[in-house]
This record gives structure tokens, sequence and C-alpha cells, in this order.
């Protein structure tokens, strides 16, 4: 399992399932187990609780592309 984390500042917000919108100073987790399974995770910076993005479960053809990808997300939510 990998896993790999980012800070950013999303200040139009990042939709979550469990409590709608968050913003402002933000963590992402991306965690990648060996089948390629990929989970997201994002918090606020400091906060102890977790929430996730919607959508259906993500699975990586390649181990490999996890940098690439958590990159991207981070860039995206960044700018949403």
């Amino acid at each position: 399992m990998e896993k790999k984390s980012s800070i950013f500042t999303a200040s139009h917000g990042v939709m979550t399932t469990e409590v709608g919108v968050i913003s402002g100073e933000l963590e992402l987790r991306t965690t990648c187990d060996e089948d390629g399974t990929l989970s997201l995770a994002i918090t606020y910076v400091g906060a102890a609780e977790w929430y996730t993005l919607p959508g259906e479960d993500y699975r990586l053809h390649d181990l490999r592309d996890h940098e690439v990808i958590h990159r991207m997300l981070v860039k995206v939510l960044e700018r949403s």
C-alpha cells in the first residue's frame, strides 16, 4: 500500500460525500493498494476527521500512475 498526501488551497470548495462542500486549506490523501485500488480522502489541514470524494471505485491499471494521478487531482481540486 502506498500513500501520498498534499496540502493545497481550495478557494471554490471540494465536494465530499459526508458533509458536502469544504474549502480553505485542505489535505488530499490518495492510497493505492497492491491490486491498484485507489482510495481518495480529504480533510481540513490539521483536522482528525477525513472525508471521501464522491464517485465509484477507482482502480489503476499501472501502479506507477499513482504519483501522476495524485498530482493531477490536487491541481484539479485546487482550481475547482
